[in-house]
């Protein structure tokens, strides 16, 4: 497998008034193609602000980010947009769907975008929410839905692109376990059979579970790197205490 990202020297500063605080302090990190990783810690450990580094939703303070080989933290927000349109997908915990529209229509959104024909679009979108098990919901709008169908439908809508890299930020913590498991297997599911690069940001050790590679970043930087082998984990990295 080749890296689909890779990230050298990341530091991001946050100035509070006089107060400097340190999200990020030096990371440096590798996500081959087609793997799904897990970016672990509690609140503050900067997991969440290593993922909008990687979308290019906040510029780093220091440092570089390649993916696909281009320099994201490079590129102004024209330039980004179009990179993320092309090769990115998104699955929000508070599923950010736009609720005057129906779940097909929310679906279709990003390949509008796209200048797919209507026919079209209309077809790969009614293809993933029956993939997702909503064959039924299509001309639901959100508040017509339970959570958990809301959620599915912001899985399809971030897959229906067919995205190189999925960036998923705490995708079911608004869920309950039941529905979280279901949600879980099925974005394992969908990015495996696509050979996607799936990122998911948690704090829960059950949803880490789900990943290839666990890493786990303490107060800004990675503290440790574990691989799944079957149903084992082997620490590759590790900062001792």
């Amino acid at each position: 497998m080749s890296a689909s990202i890779q990230v050298k020297g990341l530091r991001k500063v946050y100035h509070m008034g006089k107060e400097k605080i340190i999200a990020l302090n030096h990371v440096d990190l590798e996500i081959e193609e087609g793997e799904i990783c897990c970016l672990f810690g509690t609140s503050g450990s900067g997991k969440s602000t290593l993922l909008n580094m990687l979308a290019g939703l906040e510029k780093p303070t220091k440092g570089s980010i390649k993916i696909k080989n281009e320099r994201v933290d490079l590129l102004d927000e024209t330039s980004l947009a179009t990179f993320r349109q092309k090769y990115i997908g998104f699955v929000f915990q508070s599923y950010n769907l736009i609720p005057s529209l129906t779940a097909l229509e929310n679906v279709s959104l990003p390949l509008i975008f796209q200048g797919m024909p209507r026919v079209k679009r209309e077809k790969r979108a009614k293809e993933m929410l029956r993939a997702v098990g909503l064959k039924g919901r299509m001309k639901h709008k959100p508040k017509e839905m339970s959570g958990g169908q809301q959620q599915r439908v912001s899985i399809a809508r971030a897959f229906v692109n067919r995205p190189t890299i999925l960036f998923a930020d705490e995708p079911t913590g608004n869920l309950d376990t039941h529905t979280t498991i279901e949600v879980m297997e099925m974005i394992r599911s969908i990015a495996r059979e696509y050979n996607q690069t799936l990122i998911i940001v948690s704090h829960d050790p059950e949803i880490a579970d789900y990943a290839d590679r666990i890493i786990t970043l303490i107060d800004g930087n990675i503290h440790k790197i574990e691989v799944k082998k079957g149903e084992e984990k082997e620490i590759v990295y590790e900062i001792k205490e």
